[in-house]
């Protein structure tokens, strides 16, 4: 059957959209291989297995492509999220043990190049602070939707947030540099359960 005209924007837009995804996922396998210092790109396009002039054909510059990373980083969070909550329901300690486990994932380690990375960078950090900031709102409004007894309660929710957030990806850091022996794993993930337990509202708080 001959493809009518109408069909080819739908198959090229498709085609752009696989050969960015395979960019990016070349970006962050560098990152986790080499670290950001030594991220090009060149490296990331002979990585994905293109030439230099495709990848320019979807990125402009490094930046446009770093900046890519971090919102499909931040998006692949978000949709971990959502999906771990509709199956835990109201199970905190699943979650705790669900968000460890993506945690784990090369994407992290991706992430926490680029984070530590900013702190001494000013093109990049003024790429990553505003999707910080932009993804911080869209996890906490996503968060309360799935667990609305935190809605009467928002400060309680913000430390909880701040606390799970800090714990683990600090253990995770930890884990990384051997600053921290894994046996205390398990007893740590068990502390920070029984932590969000005690922060969540009361029944008679939500009946309020």
């Amino acid at each position: 059957m001959k493809r009518t005209s109408l069909d080819e924007p739908t198959m090229q837009a498709l085609k752009s959209a696989q050969t960015r995804a395979r960019l990016i996922d070349a970006t962050i396998r560098v990152l986790v291989r080499s670290g950001y210092s030594r991220t090009t790109t060149p490296q990331v396009a002979t990585e994905a297995g293109l030439s230099r002039g495709a990848m320019l054909h979807h990125f402009d510059n490094g930046v446009s492509l770093i900046k890519a990373t971090i919102m499909h980083l931040h998006e692949r969070r978000l949709r971990a999220f959502r999906r771990a909550a509709e199956r835990s329901a109201l199970d905190h300690g699943a979650m705790v043990r669900t968000y460890w486990k993506q945690i784990q994932k090369p994407a992290f380690i991706a992430f926490h190049e680029l984070a530590v990375a900013a702190r001494t960078n000013a093109e990049l950090a003024s790429v990553l602070m505003p999707l910080q900031v932009e993804f911080r709102d869209r996890f906490n409004q996503l968060a309360v939707q799935l667990y609305p007894e935190w809605q009467a309660s928002p400060e309680r929710f913000a430390l909880a947030m701040a606390i799970s957030q800090a714990t683990m990806e600090g253990m995770a850091v930890n884990l990384l540099t051997g600053a921290m022996d894994a046996d205390l794993v398990e007893p740590v993930l068990g502390s920070l359960e029984a932590q969000l337990h005690a922060l969540r509202p009361a029944q008679e708080d939500q009946a309020a």
